[in-house]
């Protein structure tokens, strides 16, 4: 149980990186940076899901908005 905690801790920590990593690259403004690192993010998230992490709503309610962000820079 132990192991299994470590490990899902640490998938948990890399999903939150990566959403952080987006949100970062939105600040910054630009189009190009925020796309890339929203099409990052989206496969921990999916990875996140397929192991259990998290729920695949809460997943999709991450991608979709964060999605949502990075359209508006493209506007």
């Amino acid at each position: 149980a132990e192991v299994r905690r470590a490990h899902n801790a640490s998938q948990r920590s890399a999903m939150r990186t990566a959403i952080k990593k987006t949100i970062a690259a939105l600040s910054t403004g630009d189009y190009a940076v925020a796309q890339t690192a929203y099409l990052s993010a989206v496969p921990v998230l999916d990875r996140a899901v397929s192991k259990g992490i998290i729920h695949a709503n809460k997943a999709a309610r991450h991608k979709s908005r964060l999605n949502d962000k990075v359209q508006a820079l493209q506007a």
